[in-house]
């Protein structure tokens, strides 16, 4: 190779990116750039609202402190009724999960109609927050836990089903096929071959998305679907900021017990 080629080949300075990459990478930055301006813009913000932020947040603490820790006894009943709502639902949606991922799964559907079946359900339920799913179902069921326990179901179904169902379609295509050369039909082939692999994944996803339902479902109360929100709430509306920050402590003991409780059980399972 000539000393021309080998200097073109082999440039005395290294350079982790072409120039091409480096102009593309700065074209990136500017879209991106813009684009945040235009949405900030877009949104007419109040900046003079920004000027006292701080005297209004110091202001509100100064009205929570010190905590009324005589109100705790009104609220530990809401609190467990809210822990009760995020595990219901966490369990309902299990069980609804596990046929919901084999249909949207591509090597368990029965066709491409059925997959679309599948997905569409998974986008419906993921799509919508945990929050508007206790409007639609306070408006069912009138208000109350069993709007919250549905609401939870309903927004983590699509979480659990998209999960396992990607599991699936990652299992291991030789245990299968060894399944069915004994003649088993189709639904033992889904639970003796395909379900046992899956079984790491749907579990570990069950314990954090149970992590996850006992926090959101601190705020259904705000739509009356029962749990400790209602309390929050009624304490806000009531400017009781001292209540207030009795219920944020509460809530923060539970979510840090379950975030707690969840790492211990994902632990054991890996």
């Amino acid at each position: 190779m000539s000393d021309a080629a080998s200097a073109k080949r082999y440039p005395e300075v290294w350079r982790r990116r072409s120039l091409r990459e480096s102009l593309l990478g700065w074209c990136w930055a500017v879209v991106l750039a813009a684009a945040a301006v235009w949405s900030v813009s877009a949104l007419d913000i109040e900046w003079a609202f920004f000027a006292d932020a701080h005297e209004q947040a110091g202001d509100l603490l100064r009205r929570m402190w010190p905590p009324r820790w005589s109100y705790l006894p009104a609220i530990v009943k809401p609190l467990i009724e809210t822990i009760h709502i995020a595990t219901l639902g966490t369990a309902i949606a299990v069980v609804l999960s596990v046929p919901l991922a084999f249909l949207a799964a591509r090597n368990t559907t029965l066709n491409g109609f059925t997959w679309a079946i599948g997905r569409s359900l998974l986008v419906a339920s993921r799509s919508v927050n945990t929050v508007i799913w206790g409007l639609v179902f306070v408006a069912i069921f009138g208000p109350g836990p069993v709007a919250g326990i549905a609401a939870v179901a309903a927004r983590s179904v699509g979480f659990l089903a998209k999960l396992v169902a990607e599991a699936i379609e990652e299992a291991d295509s030789g245990q299968v096929e060894a399944v069915q050369a004994t003649g088993a039909s189709t639904a033992q082939v889904y639970l003796v071959a395909v379900l046992p692999q899956v079984m790491p994944v749907l579990i570990g996803t069950t314990v954090y998305r149970w992590d996850i339902n006992v926090r959101e479902s601190s705020v259904l109360g705000f739509v009356g679907a029962g749990g400790i929100g209602l309390y929050l709430y009624a304490s806000i509306n009531q400017f009781a900021w001292q209540q207030v920050l009795v219920v944020l402590l509460a809530i923060l003991a539970v979510v840090l017990a379950a975030e707690a409780l969840s790492a211990y059980a994902r632990a054991r399972i890996s």
